[in-house]
């Protein structure tokens, strides 16, 4: 692929110095337009007084190139045939956006979960063009979200509608997505909150399990509501391309040992954990922290004490905005 369009947005506008320019990096699902999916953060960065800059990752589906994108050599959407993209591919397209946008040095990149392996890509391939890094619930994925997100790739591909991953835009295997998404927010919740939220309550809006045989309980009225919401607005095979590029990233492989990627980074970093973040546990997030400090890298770690789960950063903007407002001194 010698081309790619990359769909942006842009908060506020930029000063003569263009020394207040923030990125912000999306989840999976997210997209360009940060005010749909993470507002109380545009709101925090403060348009008015900086600039926001978010670009929709190659792989997705949300208008940059991806694998509902034509293939010129076809004539026809590219699905499955997409190249296999990383996050370091993802974060060289947002830069070469960046310098056609006239943007050469980032006062803060922040990010959570993918979004979050984004920042820390930045920080360490592009040293020189990031001031702050912000990273939340984000570091290379342990073997239980690895073999999570393969499951997940493999319920698809069980959908009969699949087809090797050329299926038409008029059928897609929506069966198959719908049950991955439903299996990706039992990672992106905490047992503690379902039980408080659902517990062993009957659906809210049909018969109970032990009334009629297709009863539900509402932990699995509410799965099947997500996972049917979830197809009005993704694609397959974007979810399988952005799923391989989560469980690659490495930056630590991808310069030959932990010290010499770390090494690297001279922008200051702020690391957030989450306590009930099963998927990116906050164990993990620490580690890290102490292998980019034994680099050298000024790294502060904070975390966030929440049943939220991974989705705390979204869910409970009160805990994570004040902490990532004083570090990025906005």
């Amino acid at each position: 692929m010698t081309h790619a369009d990359v769909r942006f947005a842009i908060y506020g506008e930029a000063n003569a110095a263009c020394d207040n320019v923030v990125l912000v990096c999306h989840a999976l699902s997210g997209s360009a337009t940060v005010h749909d999916w993470w507002p109380d953060l545009l709101n925090m960065l403060d348009p008015t007084r900086n600039c926001i800059l978010c670009t929709n990752v190659i792989g997705s589906c949300y208008g940059t190139t991806g694998p509902l994108s034509i293939n010129p050599a076809t004539g026809e959407p590219y699905n499955s045939t997409f190249p296999r993209v990383s996050i370091r591919d993802m974060v060289r397209a947002e830069a070469l956006a960046a310098d056609q946008l006239g943007i050469r040095r980032f006062k803060g990149v922040i990010g959570g979960s993918i979004g979050g392996m984004q920042a820390l890509q930045w920080a360490v391939d592009f040293p020189e063009r990031v001031e702050a890094c912000v990273a939340i619930g984000a570091c290379p994925l342990g073997a239980m979200g690895i073999g999570l997100n393969h499951l997940q790739r493999q319920i698809i591909a069980l959908d009969p509608l699949w087809n090797g991953g050329q299926y038409s835009p008029e059928a897609p295997p929506i069966d198959g997505l719908a049950i991955a998404r439903a299996l990706a927010v039992c990672t992106y919740k905490s047992s503690e909150l379902f039980d408080e939220r659902h517990g062993r309550k009957p659906n809210r809006t049909g018969p109970a399990p032990w009334e009629s045989r297709g009863g539900r309980f509402d932990i699995e009225g509410y799965l099947d509501h997500q996972g049917e919401i979830f197809l009005r607005r993704f694609d397959a095979n974007s979810y399988i391309a952005m799923t391989y590029a989560m469980d690659a990233f490495d930056p630590a492989r991808d310069f030959g040992g932990k010290h010499s990627a770390w090494s690297r980074v001279k922008a200051r970093v702020l690391l957030v954990g989450i306590s009930s973040d099963w998927l990116f546990p906050a164990a993990d997030i620490r580690r890290m922290g102490d292998a980019m400090k034994a680099a050298g890298v000024n790294v502060t770690y904070s975390e966030i004490e929440s049943q939220h789960g991974h989705d705390s950063f979204l869910a409970e903007p009160h805990q994570l905005l004040p902490v990532t407002s004083a570090f990025l001194k906005i």
